[in-house]
């Protein structure tokens, strides 16, 4: 039996399609519209906006003096004769940038290798493994991450002041770490909760031992939230100050420090400051690069079950 539009059938009266088609509101067909190339266009632009401090840092450091404080570095354009490798041969020059870049390093590096590790071990043991008061221990980690560094500064410096570890890079790394852990076990161990019960039991019957599990299948499927966490970690320890400014002294002292110290007499080694901090920039950025594959999956890891 065939019916028109608008006639009564056996469910019912028929809905015209342009009545149906007629009911998307104005804001939905905007999004329609906008939701293609205009959106990706306007993305672009937006992600460009955000490079124009990190091009115009670039194009600074690769400036002399001189000219840095004639013009612009949009100048550079319209002469690109001005660019020189000058200020980064002033910089390998200068023996407190470069100590500086190697004690960030000495802090960095340890730092993170130790909060991923301790990490990993403590989350593991909180998900997959029973003994007494762990769920009151891991609710004692959770609230220390409510604890401000501020608050640790005086009684920790005065500590390391009492048994020789103030001023030293092993101190600061120790204070890194201390802080870093809390939100690493907290991490890692919701992210270590997620692995299927039954792969593991598999795994169990298989002969593996807790050591031989966790390094054979928990890190394996863990790396995206390890690397997550390694990212976080690096990031926060290169790119510190305070702590730095409290622990460390000027054998001792990291990039941000040194760069700090020179601002100080930004007029007479402006040559020296602009590479130093753009390498003091680049280097965090090509860590993210180099996982932000691993670190997207780490983010959005447990969001979708």
């Amino acid at each position: 039996m065939t019916t028109h539009a608008g006639e009564l059938t056996e469910t019912g009266p028929s809905v015209p399609v342009t009545a149906v088609k007629g009911r998307r509101s104005l804001a939905g067909r905007l999004t329609d519209a906008v939701g293609g190339g205009l959106v990706r266009v306007f993305l672009i632009v937006v992600g460009l906006f955000w490079l124009v401090p990190t091009i115009g840092l670039l194009l600074s450091s690769l400036r002399t003096p001189e000219d840095m404080s004639a013009s612009g570095w949009w100048k550079v354009f319209a002469k690109p004769s001005q660019l020189t490798f000058t200020s980064y041969r002033k910089l390998l020059e200068n023996g407190d940038i470069t100590h500086s870049l190697l004690n960030t390093l000495l802090i960095t590096v340890p730092a993170t290798v130790l909060v991923v590790l301790i990490g990993s071990l403590a989350g593991y043991a909180f998900a997959w493994m029973d003994f007494p008061g762990r769920d009151w221990w891991f609710l004692g980690v959770v609230g220390l991450l409510v604890v401000p560094v501020q608050v640790a500064l005086i009684p920790i410096a005065e500590l390391f002041g009492k048994i020789g570890l103030f001023g030293t890079i092993l101190g600061v790394v120790l204070f890194h770490t201390g802080f870093g852990l809390p939100f690493a076990v907290f991490l890692l161990r919701n992210f270590f909760a997620e692995i299927p019960r039954e792969l593991l039991e598999a795994a169990r019957l298989d002969g593996a031992g807790e050591l031989r599990l966790f390094t054979r299948v928990v890190l394996p499927l863990g790396g995206p939230a390890i690397a997550s966490l390694g990212i976080f970690q690096f990031l926060w320890v290169w790119n510190d100050m305070l702590v730095a400014l409290v622990f460390t002294k000027s054998s001792t002292q990291p990039i941000t420090v040194a760069l700090q110290t020179q601002v100080r007499q930004f007029g007479n080694n402006i040559d020296v400051l602009a590479p130093g901090a753009f390498i003091s920039m680049v280097v965090p950025l090509a860590v993210f690069f180099a996982f932000q594959r691993q670190f997207v999956s780490g983010v959005m890891a447990g969001a979708v079950k």
